[in-house]
């Protein structure tokens, strides 16, 4: 009886012993699946952090306008120099003297000239007789801004036929002599005329 006792008791014993070790065991089984959930469960990311910055707005400077070009000053008559000139002294028989009139800008500064054919004008003389001019028979009067540099010059050519010509273009017959005479040549642009040019038709 005493026997029998003492077993009931040693297996109560192990009974008890065995729970408390499967308590241990599944407590320890739970406390792991925790840990392991836990590892791979996503992280909240912080809202903040994941935005996407804003370009912050500045304002374009509007470019600045440039200044408008100064037009270029029309010329001082004063300072403008008008010049006659033959490309030869004397001329033979046959030979067409030609006349050359050069405008140079006597001033310091850039200015515009009006070179067209409307301002200038070649005028042989001889004495008090006009014997020619460009403008008589002119088949057109243009007009011809040029912009010309302190100290610079423009030049025209006109090749003269040794004729007469008269105002309006009327005809004429008689020819200028030759034989050694002396004839002037003037330059004119506008209200300037140049100095006389002095050349000798043989």
């Amino acid at each position: 009886m005493y026997r029998r006792r003492r077993l009931a008791a040693g297996g109560a014993l192990l009974l008890v012993i065995a729970l408390v070790l499967g308590g241990l065991a599944l407590a320890g089984a739970f406390k792991g699946g925790s840990q392991q959930a836990s590892s791979t469960q996503p992280s909240t990311a912080d809202p903040a952090a994941s935005r996407t910055p804003s370009a912050t707005a500045s304002a374009t400077p509007s470019a600045t306008p440039s200044p408008t070009a100064a037009a270029t000053p029309t010329c001082n008559q004063n300072l403008v120099t008008v010049t006659a000139s033959t490309d030869k002294a004397a001329y033979g028989p046959g030979e067409n003297p030609m006349l050359t009139l050069k405008v140079t800008n006597g001033g310091t500064v850039p200015c515009e000239v009006n070179i067209g054919t409307s301002q200038m004008e070649f005028l042989v003389t001889s004495g008090s007789d006009r014997i020619f001019s460009s403008k008589d028979c002119q088949a057109s009067s243009e007009d011809l801004e040029k912009v010309i540099a302190p100290g610079a010059s423009e030049t025209a050519n006109f090749p003269w036929g040794r004729n007469r010509s008269a105002d309006g273009c009327k005809p004429v017959s008689a020819a200028p002599g030759g034989g050694g005479a002396y004839y002037i040549f003037t330059a004119k642009l506008g209200s300037r005329a140049s100095p006389k040019a002095v050349f000798q038709l043989n």
